[in-house]
């Protein structure tokens, strides 16, 4: 089985984590830290804004079941790509929009979808977009957070409204 990686972050990466966890040909999901400049910062760390990172998922999946397009098409509709730094209340460079792309394909393939989804979007699209640099997984709580805590406030009313519009948008493409 063919295994390729999307490095994204878009706000909360529970938020992604869950959503991704629903889709098809998704192998893995794993939380985490990218695009900073500490080496295996803390989430404090990143919370505090110092290091520079991102809170990102790490998505492991099947391109046979499930393109890179798809995955990118997916992360435009499930989160705000034209806010700076900042996902609802979630405010910060660790909330930015992101695309760490792994290759020149991915690269070409998420600048294609950026120009697209600019005709989708009223704003202008400030997702950044670079070569993976290196990945530092969360720590072991924070993965699999929404699976755990479903009824945990943030849960309830943040994450869960953001995978019910993954669910409603593209059901079709949901585990089954």
């Amino acid at each position: 089985m063919t295994t390729e990686i999307a490095t994204l972050g878009g706000g909360c990466f529970w938020c992604l984590e869950a959503v991704y966890q629903e889709l098809r040909g998704v192998q893995q999901v794993e939380s985490g830290y990218s695009g900073g400049h500490v080496v295996d910062p803390s989430y404090e760390q990143v919370c505090d804004g110092s290091t520079g990172h991102a809170e990102v998922v790490r998505v492991h999946f099947d391109p046979v079941l499930v393109s890179y397009r798809d995955i990118l098409e997916i992360f435009f509709t499930i989160h705000d790509p034209t806010t700076l730094n900042q996902q609802g209340n979630d405010v910060g460079t660790q909330y930015r929009s992101v695309i760490f792309t792994n290759g020149p394909e991915q690269m070409a393939t998420a600048k294609q979808v950026i120009a697209e989804m600019a005709h989708v979007w009223d704003a202008p699209i400030v997702t950044e977009l670079a070569e993976a640099p290196a990945f530092y997984r969360a720590e072991e709580h924070h993965q699999n957070y929404f699976l755990n805590h479903p009824l945990q406030s943030y849960c309830a009313f943040v994450v869960a409204p953001k995978v019910m519009k993954f669910r409603k948008v593209f059901g079709d493409r949901l585990r089954r």
